[in-house]
Parts: structure tokens; C-alpha cells; sequence
């Protein structure tokens, strides 16, 4: 079985690479049952732990244990944790462990850049990032991937970590800048991406463009949320699992409050399999929580990445091997 660690699963792909396995991963029948959501209680903040499995028909199975632990930032720590067993389809026997948090951070970005890709504006001026947690990085790479900002805007609770975050993703040529007000950041920005563990929304209604579009990544429970009602009022929504209905309070208390209705929330695999280009929302939303299928796509790519890269290994040790021989025979 081979292993592919933190660093590994980064030197074989990253956010943008991952876009267009995504789309296919999401036209394909994968099956992804329902993840498994437990609370474990005792300890505050919360701790979660999710189950989180895939497969294809006539392929690999995939699965993912993930933890959120909250409480692990002031412990200097990161607060998703993770691995990934991909198993063969033909035999059940384990082909790769996988470094979860890396996987999950990689999918987790190429999801909302290939969603953005289907509902962003076409020429956004300026792309918002709310949050300061490792993802923000992955984030702000991948919308990088498939629009063009003249501006890339970063607001954190903590002025200095959306700082570092800044100068980290400046040094990389990205015209990237932090900001301390996130009311005059959200009324600047075209497209904004969220990724935090709130309670209470962040991002009001009122302060947004008529033309932009939403990411929204942290809410992952019911009293989670980081948008108010009006942010999906008359919004062109999309998801990237049916789940997110019950389990993000983004999404939640719009839909008991009557400000969206169900019927016309759109799964992301539907509208990546549309043949047909429809104009675009002014106002677009896409709410992800987590999909398996996606950890499944990400899975196989740094795999078969991971083969590729051991086939040219041995061919370069083949080719050299054989012009040493080549050598000794001259002398």
C-alpha cells in the first residue's frame, strides 16, 4: 500500500489541477451515501467526527475519518484533521493512505473554484476572502484559477493573521492586500468566499453588489452560518450535496424563514452536467459542506499522479543504468 503524506500529496497536485477532475467527478455516478455526523460531547468547544465514504460503480472506494476539533487553534494546532483509505474496486484491498487534511484542503478549494467557474461573474473586479484558517490560502488559489482579479481582499478577526495571510499569498504575485473593514471589503467585492467557524453571519445582505456571487465553506452544523437571510434572497443557488439543506444554518434559516425555497436550490452535479450555457445569476450562491465524491476524485489523481511519477523514475533509472553499461563496455 503506499503512503502519501502532507507534503507528498502537495508536490503531486494542487487547487488548480483538481478543478477538472472535479467536474468530471461530479458528472460521474459515483455513490456517496450519507456521511456519518457524530458530536462528541464532554469537552467545549465541541469536537466532530465524520465518516465519510465513496465509490464508484466499477472502481475504487474510497473513505475519509475526519475530526474538527475548534479548540486546537489556541493549541497552535489545525482544527480539521484527517485521513483517507482508498481501497481497490476489484479486490477491497488497500491500494493508498492518503493524508486527509491535505486532501481535504486541495478538493475542498477546486469544489468552490469549479462551482465559481459555473456561477461567478465572467470579469470580477475584486474576489474577498473571509477567514484566515488554512483553507483561506487554498481558497483565494483556486478562484485565482479561474477568473481574474484586479484585487484580492483579506479580512480575519485577528488583523495580524489576516496579515500573514496576505503577505503569504503576495509574495506568490497575486495582487493581495488584507483589510480591517469587512463591511466596505464585502460592498467592494464581486465575488465572495467564506471560510470560518461562525455563529452569528458575517456577511449582511444590504452590503452586497447587485452582481456577485457567494462561497460559502465554514457552516458545516445548523448553528453555523456566515450569511444572513437577504444574502440568498432572489439567489440562484446551488449546493454541492443535498445534505447541506439540513445541516448548514446558512441554509437552514432562509428555508424556515421563507426566503428561499427548496425547489429551487440546484445540485452542483446537475448544473456541471448541463450541455447547454445558460445566462448567469446576477446574485449566485454556492453552499458546500463536504461531498465524498470529491474526496474520492482527489484520491484517485494523487494516486495515479503518484504511479506516474515512480513509471518516470524507473524509466530515468532504466536509461541511466543502461548508459553506464553503454560506458563500461567503451572502456
Amino acid at each position: 500500500m503506499i503512503h502519501i503524506d502532507f507534503d507528498a500529496a502537495h508536490r503531486l497536485a494542487t487547487v488548480g489541477s483538481l478543478i477538472e477532475p472535479m467536474r468530471r467527478a461530479f458528472r460521474s455516478p459515483a455513490v456517496t451515501p450519507a456521511r456519518a455526523h457524530y458530536d462528541l460531547d464532554a469537552l467545549d468547544p465541541p469536537r466532530t467526527l465524520l465518516l465519510m465514504p465513496a465509490w464508484q460503480p466499477a472502481g475504487d472506494i474510497g473513505v475519509k475519518i475526519a475530526t474538527i476539533f475548534p479548540g486546537n487553534g489556541a493549541r497552535g494546532l489545525p482544527s480539521v484533521n484527517a485521513v483517507y483509505l482508498l481501497l481497490s474496486g476489484q479486490t477491497g484491498q488497500p491500494r493508498a493512505l492518503i493524508d486527509g487534511r491535505a486532501l481535504t484542503l486541495l478538493r475542498t478549494a477546486a469544489v468552490s473554484a469549479m462551482a465559481a467557474d459555473l456561477l461567478a461573474p465572467a470579469m470580477p473586479g475584486t474576489l474577498l476572502m473571509v477567514g484566515t484558517g488554512a483553507l483561506s490560502r487554498y481558497l483565494v488559489e483556486g478562484h485565482l484559477a479561474v477568473r481574474k482579479y484586479h484585487s484580492v481582499l483579506i479580512w480575519g478577526r485577528d488583523p495580524d493573521k489576516a496579515a500573514a495571510v496576505a503577505h503569504d499569498l503576495h509574495a506568490r504575485g497575486w495582487p493581495v492586500r488584507s483589510e480591517s473593514d469587512l463591511e466596505a471589503a464585502a460592498r467592494s467585492a464581486d465575488v465572495i468566499s467564506c471560510a470560518t467557524l461562525a455563529e452569528r453571519p458575517l456577511i449582511k445582505g444590504l452590503w452586497l453588489k447587485s452582481v456577485r456571487h457567494l462561497d460559502l465553506v465554514g457552516s458545516f452544523k445548523p448553528s453555523m452560518r456566515e450569511t444572513d437571510d437577504e444574502c440568498l434572497r432572489d439567489a440562484y443557488i446551488a449546493v454541492d450535496t443535498p445534505a447541506a439543506l439540513q445541516e448548514s444554518g446558512d441554509l437552514i434559516h432562509p428555508l424556515s424563514n421563507g426566503i428561499v425555497e427548496k425547489g429551487s436550490i440546484i445540485l452542483l452535479g446537475d448544473l456541471a452536467a448541463r450541455t447547454a450555457t445558460s445566462p448567469r445569476a446576477d446574485k449566485s450562491v454556492f453552499k458546500s459542506v463536504g461531498v465524498a465524491l470529491a474526496d474520492l476524485a482527489a484520491a484517485q489523481q494523487l494516486l495515479e499522479r503518484h504511479e506516474l511519477a515512480l513509471t518516470q523514475i524507473r524509466g530515468e533509472k532504466k536509461s541511466q543504468d543502461h548508459r553506464d553499461v553503454m560506458c563500461d563496455r567503451r572502456k
